[in-house]
């Protein structure tokens, strides 16, 4: 199977300073979608600060278990 290629639709090189402006225009719209969502109540706490706390009561339940 042959692929058709459209010489018109060849991709158009992007030059670095290109590059950086979407990588940063990228990076603001993640963080204004994600305080966006923060203030309408949809803040979530993230999996690892949840399994810190749980290792952390786990822990301290354990030490009183041994040293008490």
């Amino acid at each position: 199977m042959s692929e058709h290629h459209d010489p018109r639709t060849e991709p158009v090189e992007r030059t670095g300073e290109e590059v950086r402006s979407n990588w940063v225009q990228r990076r603001q719209d993640k963080i204004y979608n994600e305080i966006s969502a923060n203030r309408r109540g949809e803040y979530t706490v993230p999996t690892w600060v949840l399994a810190a706390l749980l290792g952390l009561f786990v822990a301290g339940w354990v030490a009183l278990v041994v040293f008490k």
